[in-house]
């Protein structure tokens, strides 16, 4: 071409650009995707919560059956059930109970009881109990009235083999309010009571720990060490259960013996303002449901726990019957009022004195909190309780 360089003609020639064509667009799937997502998710929870909720109404109607079959029996006023979606919730209003085994046998009634379970652990019941709790003679008006702040248990298992259950109560209050002895029985800030199977299983030889811990407990109509505010813990084992079938309790004692087993008490401890005591040891039960053994306990304020026993009742009781009298430790202690004016008192004074000294002779020194204690043996013998030669109480036969 004219004007053109060889060079320029020796070049080839650009080949002229295609253009590309668009790739095809692709359709947004989400938006259909994720409504379908949602509606499997919410059908699957569906599903789980009923599936979970079925598994707690049978371990709700298990336990029910396995309360039946001890003896008592429970029913409803009006029942509910919800909770969806993340827990299942019974509702029983007007709660009531006949314990029908009892000797003898007694009613018990609640404003209501709720039971709940989580969706992911159906095996886990949480009750509370919505108070007044009422206690009467079958068919009769209520003798005792139970009150608190807040009652709560759990049962943890498949009906019907526990494994755990536990008790926790918020400001509770007895009071009888029919018949002799109208008034305040026992009342605590607080008190927690569990037990558990640590070793075997509900149907092979259960080993059962059981503890409890309480806070400004009093209960003065059952004795005078028990009129100030008290607390506490408690926590002891027992073995020899052949299994936690349902069975009342004095059979599994009964087994208990037969099996030679015993009660393991791993601690004890309660507080006074003036006192402390606390103690370890061992009892087993005797052919005839009593129990045997030693406890080993510390006592901080001696002093002050020693004139609450009685100790000048069970002199005034000698005295009344060598002067011929009925047996009254105040008739005895008066007796010698009026032989020497004031003798009683002196009596009942020295007494407490004297045995005070001879217990701490007893006794070994020893510290609970870095305070000064005394380490006495306290030993059990056919159920009766004694501190030295002071009889302290009796514990009921177990069977």
């Amino acid at each position: 071409m004219p004007g053109q360089s060889p060079m320029n003609m020796m070049r080839t020639a650009p080949r002229p650009q295609r253009r590309r064509a668009a790739p095809p667009r692709r359709r947004r799937l989400w938006p259909f995707v994720l409504p379908v997502a949602i509606t499997l998710l919410a059908a699957g929870w569906t599903w789980l919560w009923y599936y979970a909720a079925g598994i707690a109404g049978e371990a709700e109607a298990g336990w029910i059956q396995r309360e039946a079959a001890l003896g008592r029996v429970y029913a409803c006023g009006a029942q509910s059930i919800g909770g969806f979606p993340f827990s299942f919730i019974s509702r029983c209003d007007q709660a009531a109970a006949a314990f029908k085994s009892n000797n003898p046998p007694f009613d018990v009634r609640a404003t209501g009881v709720t039971f709940s379970a989580q969706v992911f652990r159906p095996t886990l019941l949480n009750g509370e109990i919505t108070g007044p709790v009422t206690l009467a003679d079958p068919g009769q008006q209520p003798v005792f009235v139970a009150n608190f702040s807040n009652a709560q248990l759990s049962l943890l298992g498949l009906p019907p083999d526990p494994e755990a259950i536990t008790v926790t109560l918020r400001k509770p209050r007895l009071d009888r309010v029919a018949g002799p002895g109208s008034g305040m029985i026992f009342q605590a800030d607080a008190v927690d009571v569990a037990g558990r199977i640590i070793a075997g299983s509900a149907r092979s030889n259960p080993v059962i720990e059981a503890t409890g811990h309480f806070t400004g407990a009093t209960a003065p109509t059952f004795h005078p060490l028990l009129a100030e505010p008290l607390q506490g813990d408690v926590d002891f084992v027992m073995r020899g259960f052949t299994d936690f079938s349902p069975k009342p309790w004095p059979a599994l004692f009964r087994e208990m013996q037969a099996a030679g087993g015993g009660i393991e008490i791993k601690t004890i401890r309660i507080e006074r303002p003036d006192a402390i005591i606390a103690g370890t040891g061992t009892l087993t039960v005797n052919t005839q449901g009593k129990l045997n053994g030693v406890i080993e306990v510390a006592v901080v304020g001696i002093e002050n726990i020693v004139p609450l026993l009685g100790i000048d009742q069970l002199i005034g009781q000698g005295i009344d019957r060598l002067t011929g009298g009925s047996g009254s430790a105040n008739q005895g202690l008066n007796a010698l009022d009026r032989l020497v004016p004031g003798l009683g008192g002196v009596v009942r004074q020295n007494a407490a004195s004297s045995v005070i000294e001879n217990i701490k002779k007893m006794g070994q020194p020893t510290e609970i909190d870095k305070k000064p204690a005394v380490a006495l043996p306290v030993r059990v013998e056919d159920s009766v309780i004694y501190l030295g030669l002071i009889p302290l109480g009796v514990v009921p036969p177990l069977f």
